[in-house]
């Protein structure tokens, strides 16, 4: 156990979840401030402050295993992972939107707020202890996504904030009935109850009740709409492509991380034991990832719009960390559900070089497209001419999604399938480097339409401060990630979930 840096036991329950507070102040704050400053970079200036305040504050929590509200919310070093990371996140796509949020200027207010509320969201669920937080969180994370959705209020931006919206209530009450299941047979919400009710009903049995099953099913499919795992994938490649390319980002890398932080915090931890309950989840997720990450390579390759590939490609890549999920269900190693499996490292490693990755290419498309007004990859034609640094920029993040080093997706995909490796998953990392291959063709057209192919024009596509900081940093980060991953793999061999 590391050591605690605040004294936090006798300290108020609304002390747990301060750093949010600080989040919604500030997102109050900008909301506030629109009205009366005709600066608008101010309302960037604020975001920024209350991020870096709330980021102070959730490190605070490092190395301690605290409830508050009951068990409603956890603070873990698996909570404050998290939250660093969604916090980065927002970080980065504030400083890449300077020029960006000039489309909707009348509503920059209400952008910035909406990413500090959808942040906050995102915040509670990675600390959620509790079956009713975790609704909550996803049901705030998900309004203040549905209406950044439709912040262009043309045709696709309408049709994918639309589109996004049924079908996240569907999945939402889909979710919300697994929940209600699982409630109903255990007769507790918080996780470490329901968790110790499971393992009370099934010792013994080499079988799972009907209905526990299907409470089981039912979240399944409900959280794999969050992190967009094929059958549940329908929505992202409309909302990917007709949502401002900013908030798409956004969408790609922190909503997708929260996706995998409550799979890990209720599927993994609630259904740990038995052994053969985990390995049958275990099993769910493994055949997941290979419908996932096939099929999504594979229709993928025909795309011509970048966002949209990219959104394809958001989709292979959740199946990749489905690789992780599978072995840390299938782990022989003891401890494995409680925070110590090279799993479960390799999978908060793979989020973390995600992120950067991501935020990194859609950081440089930003800037590409407020320049050219195109997302079609054949208008990228020349960019290395036009903009070398930036298509060298885009370059790299696309090399490290296929997974070649130095870049930092070589180093995540290794750690992942060593890790289904040891829990004999060899023919799942068999299936997910194949599939590696496949989504070389369609990343390394772009990197070829870009180099190879003659610029219908000469002039030079420019690019502001704050973006390109955000950029540099995403590919810095990279870089970092591939060549000296052991600091950030050594925080996430340290992470750890507990119940109270």
């Amino acid at each position: 156990m590391n050591p605690i840096i605040f004294n936090l036991e006798k300290l108020p329950d609304w002390f747990g979840v301060l750093p949010e507070i600080i989040l919604l102040v500030f997102a109050a704050l900008v909301i506030i401030l629109d009205l009366f400053v005709s600066q608008k970079k101010i309302l960037a200036a604020v975001s920024l402050i209350g991020i870096i305040a709330s980021g102070a504050l959730s490190l605070g929590f490092w190395g301690t295993e605290l409830s508050f509200f009951n068990g409603l919310i956890l603070t873990d070093s698996f909570a404050v992972f998290f939250k660093l990371l969604f916090l980065g996140v927002s970080f980065l796509i504030v400083l890449a939107s300077e020029d960006y949020v000039n489309s909707f200027r009348r509503l920059q207010g209400e952008y910035y707020a909406l990413l500090l509320l959808a942040t906050t969201g995102m915040m509670l669920m990675a600390g959620a202890g509790d079956i009713t937080t975790v609704y909550v969180s996803l049901e705030l994370t998900g309004i203040s996504l549905y209406a950044l959705t439709g912040f262009l209020k043309d045709r696709k931006s309408t049709e994918a904030a639309l589109k996004y919206l049924l079908l996240g209530a569907i999945a939402s009450a889909v979710l919300l009935y697994g929940l209600a299941l699982i409630f109903g047979i255990t007769g507790k919400t918080g996780l470490g109850e329901i968790a110790r009710a499971v393992q009370a009903q099934l010792s013994g049995s080499a079988s799972v009740s009907p209905a526990l099953f299907l409470g089981l099913v039912l979240l399944i499919a409900g959280f794999g709409f969050k992190i967009a795992s094929i059958p549940f994938h329908m929505w992202v490649p409309d909302v990917y492509e007709g949502a401002p390319t900013t908030v798409t980002a956004f969408l790609s890398v922190a909503s997708k991380a929260a996706g995998f932080a409550i799979i890990m915090r209720v599927i993994t931890s609630v259904f740990a034991a038995p052994d053969w309950l985990a390995r049958d989840w275990a099993t769910v997720f493994a055949v997941l990832s290979v419908l996932t990450m096939t099929a999504a390579n594979i229709v993928a390759i025909p795309q011509s719009n970048i966002k949209r590939m990219l959104g394809y490609s958001s989709i292979a890549q959740a199946g990749y960390l489905m690789v992780g999920l599978a072995a840390l269900g299938s782990s022989p190693f003891p401890g494995a559900l409680a925070g110590m499996s090279p799993a479960q490292s390799g999978v908060l490693f793979f989020l973390a070089s995600y992120a950067f990755t991501n935020l990194g290419a859609f950081t440089a498309i930003t800037i590409i497209a407020q320049k050219i007004g195109s997302d079609e990859i054949a208008d990228y034609a020349g960019m290395g001419r036009r903009s070398p640094l930036l298509a060298l920029a885009l370059t790299f993040c696309l090399v490290s999604l296929i997974g070649i080093p130095p870049a930092s997706g070589f180093m995540a995909k290794f750690y992942i399938f060593r890790a289904a490796v040891q829990a004999d998953l060899l023919w799942l990392v068999i299936i997910a480097v194949i599939n590696s291959v496949i989504s070389a063709y369609y990343y390394l057209r772009v990197v070829k339409v870009m180099w190879l192919e003659s610029p219908p024009s000469a002039e030079k596509v420019p690019s502001s401060a704050l973006p390109t900081v955000s950029l540099a940093v995403s590919c810095l980060g990279v870089l970092a990630l591939g060549t000296i991953p052991g600091l950030i793999m050594k925080l996430a061999e340290m992470v750890n979930q507990f119940m109270p």
